[in-house]
């Protein structure tokens, strides 16, 4: 295997160790001369196997773990320290290509040119350099503008099963960040399955938003260790377009569970003594060397959406727990939306956001978001009602708040610029103020003669005053040939 690295700093050849035990991943090596300091990288069998140092030993010994399967590697071996740590390639040379772990391109493309290698392991932005204003990260998408606004420079938790649009919503946000924002995507997949990112792949090259973005995968058969390192790779991209080029990043993670697996195996490995439910005792660090290095400084900021598998939908698991700790806002798909063609499929009731307060959206905002928020779960409990005795039992008042949750519903849904091959409908991105006007009219019971139709899959809700006059005008069309056609 070519691990594409750079090259090997010729005053730490001399520094060679010998394997003195392989165990699967976990390879002890003794070093008579000096020992590598940790997150070293080791190379044995000519570079094909890569090692990283995780713990010293003693003097002489140490403890690593193999990021490439460590067949044919045996006792008495040699490993040359690389005089370095793993390393990323960063650059605009990177812009639309796919990468492994090393920095292999994996697209079957000529290895990138005009880059440069940085290695994965950096501290988090200072405090002093990070921003201390909060401003919303705006989607375009209606649903999450009004009543889950993003941060900029935050990190949303993005939950949901097979089948219910995670990957569209995520494809749509990378297109308006490319379209809105001029900001760079870089997707990173941790465990995935390779069939799921060849298909991202050709969906984001079909969408025509790959020439802003950057894909990065450890796959689901890889070694713990690779699959391990894969964000501290994505990050490092992410940090050069940030720090080096002062532009926005889109960082899309897919999943932060499998990260905390992967460290869980890592952990196991490296035989360190398990804690609750059989979590690494180091998984609040690990974790947190990961998330705080996703910030928003003085030069630009890295917003991150992270999907999120919860272990058997219990909320109280230590994964969740502390991957809970970080996010600014979750986002929850919900299978029965999805079943009634309400896309995007998110509960509104479900998800959050710590940015929905009147200090950072505006009064204006917060008062409507809660006034959606309470219509929507009046309507939730009147559901019951309705299905066992009738719209017709419902007192006035009810009856009109299950109009406007219905409109509203149906004006929380959008078009994507992502699926339009596949509907039909072409894409819509709706500004916050278009967002909010709609949703307040639609409660001050403007529309109370539009049928809900007028409402499906708009973008602005100026379309469904133009829908509703073409179904009249149509209606006037057909009136007017029945009547000629009697007579």
């Amino acid at each position: 295997m070519n691990l594409n690295q750079p090259a090997v700093d010729k005053t730490c050849v001399a520094n060679v160790g010998v394997v003195i035990s392989v165990r699967g991943s976990v390879v002890d090596i003794v070093f008579e001369e000096r020992l590598p300091p940790i997150h070293s990288l080791l190379h044995a069998l000519q570079g094909k196997i890569a090692i990283e140092v995780l713990a010293q030993l003693d003097a002489h010994r140490l403890r690593g773990i193999a990021l490439t399967p460590t067949q044919g590697l045996a006792r008495g071996m040699l490993v040359e320290d690389t005089g370095g740590s793993l390393q990323a390639p960063v650059g605009k040379g990177i812009l639309s290509r796919m990468f492994d772990v090393f920095g292999n391109a994996i697209d079957r493309q000529e290895a990138p040119v005009d880059i440069q290698w940085r290695t994965i392991h950096h501290a988090p932005p200072a405090l002093a350099r990070r921003s201390t204003k909060s401003e919303m990260f705006e989607t375009g998408i209606k649903v999450i503008d009004v009543l889950l606004p993003l941060e900029r420079g935050g990190k949303a938790g993005l939950f949901g099963g097979a089948g219910v649009g995670k990957t569209v919503l995520l494809t749509e946000m990378i297109h308006n960040m490319v379209s809105q924002h001029a900001g760079v995507s870089i997707f990173c997949g941790i465990g995935e399955r390779c069939r799921e990112g060849e298909e991202l792949y050709r969906e984001m090259k079909t969408a025509g938003v790959l020439e802003n973005m950057v894909m990065v995968f450890g796959q689901m058969n890889e070694p713990p260790g690779a699959r391990f390192r894969v964000g501290h790779t994505a990050l490092t991209m992410a940090e050069y377009f940030r720090d080096d080029e002062h532009r926005d990043v889109l960082l899309l993670v897919d999943n932060i569970f499998r990260f905390i697996q992967a460290g869980m195996e890592v952990s196991g490995l490296m035989g360190q003594m398990p804690a609750r439910l059989g979590y690494q005792p180091t998984m609040g660090t690990e974790l947190s060397q990961l998330e705080e290095r996703i910030a928003n400084t003085d030069s630009g900021a890295i917003t991150s959406i992270q999907a999120v598998y919860v272990p058997a939908d219990d909320f109280t698991d230590p994964a969740a727990v502390h991957t809970f700790s970080h996010l600014s806002a979750s986002i929850v798909l919900s299978r029965k939306r999805a079943s009634e063609g309400l896309y995007p499929a998110i509960d509104p009731l479900q998800s959050g956001s710590k940015m929905a307060t009147p200090g950072v959206v505006g009064k204006r905002h917060y008062a409507l978001a809660q006034e959606i928020r309470r219509t929507l779960a009046q309507y939730a409990e009147l559901r019951d009602i309705i299905a066992m005795l009738g719209m017709e039992q419902l007192s006035t008042e009810d009856h009109k708040v299950v109009n406007r949750a219905r409109r509203l519903e149906r004006f929380l849904t959008q078009p994507f610029f992502t699926t339009e091959q596949f509907t039909g409908l072409q894409g819509k991105l709706v500004s916050l103020s278009d967002s909010l006007d709609g949703c307040e009219r639609i409660l001050r019971d403007e529309f109370t003669d539009y049928p809900e139709s007028m409402f499906y899959m708009i973008g602005t809700i100026e379309e469904a005053k133009e829908k509703y006059k073409a179904e009249a005008k149509y209606q006037v069309a057909e009136n007017h040939a029945d009547s000629t056609h009697e007579a």
